[in-house]
């Protein structure tokens, strides 16, 4: 069985989607309209850059958003990928959004002016460059733990993202990162600060809840025609307030991903299909389960394969 899966933060590259964007006459409304709700045009941005401004968290989040959304739209069209049984559909951190419009959740304006807001709370929530992410590498998930928790009263360091098999994030104040990394430095455990712009995904990110608490209360939303899990607890969602807290709860609750892969190879996935920019969830799936298929559907090219 299918499962289709959609990545978040770090899968942005210039010129995404600009293929399906000059092929397509229906591709460039969806861009207009995106351009139209947003209030700024998204569509330049992607298309043009610059890769810096692409980069800030406030345009990441629609920007992979949209492209995840385009090329689902475009594979409903030109071919038949979803006469396919899909098991279920997952995203990674902002990629749960565009899961929950595939799924018919939320319509495309609803995830845009969610993910604009939850990018620039999160983004304000920390002063820039006060916070960040640290990778950490070639250790299992209870041992990070138990590191935090023994060195927690010295260093406030939060776990983040639990991707794969050794592969882990945590969120923190850079300073608090930094004296994290000569820790592990000393333990010989590989160590990598990552380019973002703020610590998600943890405690840090309060004020951003409290204002998202209320904008997602206030979404009418429908119930899903395909089952989704929630980042939070590795599982699909019952129904839909239970999508609303849980999405409320992400902001600052770790990604749950080695965890939501597991549990969809446990129902019966054995292929995966990366929708959306680059192949960063395709790695992690490899790591997590070397007996499952994995696709990706990112250019034309990967679209008009992917019913051969």
């Amino acid at each position: 069985m299918i499962s289709v899966v959609f990545p978040g933060q770090g899968s942005q590259k210039l010129g995404m989607g600009s293929d399906l964007y000059n092929k397509f006459e229906f591709v460039k409304n969806i861009f207009k309209n995106a351009d139209e709700i947003l209030g700024y045009k998204i569509s330049d941005l992607i298309l043009n850059g610059p890769q810096e401004k692409l980069n800030q968290t406030t345009f990441t989040q629609p920007a992979i958003y949209l492209i995840g959304h385009v090329i689902c739209e475009i594979l409903k069209k030109e071919t038949n990928f979803f006469q396919n049984k899909i098991n279920f559909f997952a995203g990674h951190s902002l990629g749960e959004y565009t899961a929950l419009t595939t799924a018919n959740v939320m319509s495309l304006e609803q995830g845009l002016v969610l993910l604009k807001n939850r990018g620039e709370s999160m983004q304000s929530a920390v002063p820039l460059g006060e916070g960040g992410m640290l990778a950490v590498l070639g250790i299992q998930t209870q041992e990070i733990k138990n590191l935090i928790e023994e060195n927690f009263k010295f260093i406030r360091c939060f776990l983040a993202n639990d991707n794969s098999n050794g592969q882990l994030i945590l969120s923190g104040k850079n300073t608090e990162l930094d004296k994290f990394a000569l820790l592990l430095k000393e333990k010989k455990i590989k160590n990598i600060k990552l380019p973002v712009s703020a610590p998600f995904h943890c405690e840090l990110m309060r004020s951003a809840t409290i204002k998202m608490k209320k904008i997602i209360n206030d979404q009418k939303l429908e119930s899903p025609k395909y089952r989704v899990v929630s980042n939070v607890t590795a599982e699909e969602y019952e129904n839909i307030d239970e999508i609303k807290q849980l999405l409320i709860k992400q902001i600052e609750s770790p990604v749950r991903w080695r965890e939501s892969v597991e549990y969809m190879i446990s129902k019966g996935t054995s292929t995966f299909v990366e929708i959306g920019p680059g192949k960063v969830l395709s790695g992690l799936i490899k790591r997590i389960n070397k007996e499952v298929k994995v696709l990706n559907i990112d250019t034309l090219e990967d679209i008009q394969d992917i019913d051969k």
